[in-house]
């Protein structure tokens, strides 16, 4: 992985992965499927880039056929696509915003019209905007981004439910701002905050049907949320702060999301965070 820091730059909301500079490493090459998670089917939010799209990848590797959802970017979710096939695996793409009830239930629909029910859940969309000063906060931003990081996760799963199996497994991406809070993320540092919270009672809640919910809580990752999201100044060394001195890759991350997914690495682990968070230490 490179520890070339990014140079100032920025792209409308919700970003391209073309524009980046350097180009986010999200396509897991060199990675090398073991079949952790042969003929499982997977729902993956948000895998269009990123974080989301190297998970699609990994997963595709490990031997799953996946259906992702994504908000607007038609080019970046045709590459996640291909690679999926690539790997001689079902890959589909679902334009919709998860702000949006119908939205979510439309997702789901899809995917058990494509893979025939759900083995796997991951809640990974998501969106944020900072403000300098909490009095910038809107009502109208706040509901924007509870209804995509919380109400979005909340509509999915429960739509989702029903499709899968005992002995599922559900992911969601928290953030080490949903740990720790962010000064001018406030609003998407709560959301997250309450949506690793909903994984905690969760993993209660499904107990007895033996579906593991579990939570990635990343640090500084280079996606093209930041740029489109943290513009200019943001962007130029974005990451450099965490003890690593650098933000992570993709590529990097989606391995905790496999380690959760696999019953044959995690089945004794439920409502439990994985932080991916380049050295920082975590509030117990």
């Amino acid at each position: 992985m490179t520890d070339k820091q990014p140079p100032a730059q920025s792209q409308p909301y919700p970003g391209r992965t073309e524009p980046m500079e350097p180009h986010p490493s999200d396509e897991m090459r060199g990675y090398q499927g073991k079949g952790l998670l042969e003929g499982k089917r997977a729902l993956v939010t948000g895998g269009d880039s990123g974080i989301g799209r190297a998970v699609a990848v990994a997963f595709a590797k490990e031997g799953a056929d996946v259906v992702f959802g994504y908000l607007s970017e038609d080019a970046d979710a045709q590459r996640t696509a291909d690679l999926i096939q690539e790997e001689g695996r079902r890959g589909v793409g679902i334009r919709g915003d998860l702000a949006e009830e119908s939205d979510c239930a439309h997702l789901v629909r899809r995917t058990v019209e494509e893979l025939g029910g759900i083995d796997i859940v991951v809640e990974h969309a998501g969106t944020q905007k900072p403000v300098d000063d909490f009095a910038d906060l809107t009502t109208e931003q706040l509901r924007r981004t509870f209804d995509v990081n919380v109400m979005g996760v909340f509509w999915t799963l429960r739509e989702a439910l029903p499709h899968m199996p005992d002995g599922g497994s559900i992911i969601v991406t928290g953030s080490i701002n949903g740990l720790r809070g962010n000064d001018t993320l406030i609003d998407y540092a709560a959301s997250k905050a309450a949506a690793m919270n909903l994984v905690k009672s969760l993993s209660q809640s499904l107990m007895k049907r033996r579906i593991r919910v579990n939570c990635v809580a990343p640090g500084p990752v280079w996606t093209p949320l930041i740029p489109a999201t943290l513009g200019e100044e943001g962007s130029q060394g974005f990451g450099e702060q965490a003890p690593m001195g650098r933000a992570a890759q993709p590529d990097e991350i989606a391995p905790s999301y496999v380690f959760f997914a696999s019953d044959r690495l995690s089945s004794f682990y439920t409502g439990q965070t994985l932080a991916p968070v380049g050295g920082e230490i975590q509030p117990s």
